[in-house]
């Protein structure tokens, strides 16, 4: 079903406002324009969904700014070929985006609605290589590592060892770090045969992560 001619305008906006943050990658920015992040905004927030801002989704989360989306993927440097663990699905619009890059996405989130949501969406959506689970994000998913790329969505204090532990040599982390009152940095964490070399990107504003599991 096409758009009515506001709704596409707003999308073209939209695309051309991640263009003037800085997002360029060609297979990025195809990606963010298949994956409709209308379908992912519901309720009081629906037409706000193609403003460039962070919104609030259940379970006290947000769904990330676009701009920062297209940003953090593209720092990523995801191949069609990887195996990808993103830390906080949310409302999954992020997953669904690294979906259409690589070969499979685990992405795993500590409330149990929010994975519940997100994999009815994934469903709609057609989106088959993604595996969402319930589980505590700070210790990342050992038993499907190493994984070639890292994506995490909530901010640490300091880029989290067992994630690092489970990087692939040669593998790419991004990651938030910082206190979670303040601004953040957005690190990229790249392994090495004898260690880990780190840029920092941009600074960020993420919700916390949080050990253990989630109440709903």
């Amino acid at each position: 079903m096409s758009d009515d001619p506001e709704t596409a305008e707003r999308k073209m906006r939209f695309l051309f406002a991640l263009r003037q943050r800085g997002v360029t990658d060609p297979r990025v920015l195809e990606a963010m324009e298949r994956i409709d992040r209308g379908e992912f905004v519901r309720g009081h927030f629906e037409d706000r969904a193609y403003d460039d801002t962070p919104l609030p989704i259940p379970c006290g989360q947000t769904i990330s700014q676009p701009s920062v989306v297209g940003l953090m993927t593209q720092a990523l440097e995801v191949g069609p070929r990887d195996k990808v663990l993103e830390i906080g699905t949310g409302s999954g619009y992020q997953a669904a985006i690294l979906s259409l890059l690589c070969r499979r996405v685990y992405t795993i989130d500590r409330h149990r609605r929010l994975v519940a949501e997100a994999e009815a969406l994934f469903r709609d959506l057609g989106l088959t290589n993604i595996t969402a689970l319930v589980a505590d994000g700070s210790r990342g998913l050992p038993e499907q590592a190493p994984f070639d790329r890292i994506m995490v969505t909530a901010a640490a204090e300091d880029p989290p060892g067992p994630l690092l532990a489970q990087l692939k040599i040669g593998g790419i982390m991004v990651v938030p770090v910082g206190q979670s009152d303040a601004v953040q940095t957005l690190i990229r964490v790249r392994r090495g045969e004898n260690g880990y070399d780190y840029d920092e990107l941009r600074q960020v504003r993420f919700v916390p992560l949080v050990e253990g599991l989630g109440q709903t």
